[in-house]
């Protein structure tokens, strides 16, 4: 029984760029929300009862990060140099964290009643701060 499933799962073939499937949607999301905060206006910043100073960061913090992992995930590749690898790790990572940093705040800010309310309620957020722990931790690295 052993043999059979190490042979199914020997010709279950790698894809080594599944990463890619986490990456595009935090892209996609964390570019989208840094773009509807532009242009950076202390207005906005009040309406959420931050200062202008954290608004500004969010919102190009957002951007950065989205920038960041695009940019972290094309070098990621055997084809360069060694020196630009670990650079696009260490981008990726940044950018996990400042997704994870970023979406702190966020559920901070909303203020729950208990941790069971995040986890249960407010999943979203949870999700895309799981996906920047992800990258925080693992990098470039398979």
């Amino acid at each position: 029984m052993d043999m059979f499933v190490k042979r199914i799962s020997m010709r279950i073939p790698d894809f080594c760029m599944s990463h890619w499937l986490l990456r595009i949607p935090l892209i996609v999301v964390f570019a989208q929300q840094g773009l509807d905060k532009l242009p950076v206006d202390a207005e906005t910043a009040a309406s959420f009862d931050l200062p202008y100073l954290v608004w500004w960061v969010v919102a190009y913090g957002e951007l950065g990060a989205a920038v960041g992992l695009f940019f972290g995930g094309l070098f990621f590749t055997d084809k360069i140099s060694e020196l630009v690898k670990e650079a696009s790790d260490i981008l990726t990572r940044f950018s996990g964290f400042t997704i994870g940093c970023i979406m702190t705040g966020v559920i901070w800010i909303a203020q729950p009643e208990s941790v069971l309310d995040v986890l249960l309620y407010d999943n979203f957020h949870v999700m895309l701060w799981l996906g920047g722990l992800y990258f925080a931790l693992r990098g470039n690295r398979t």
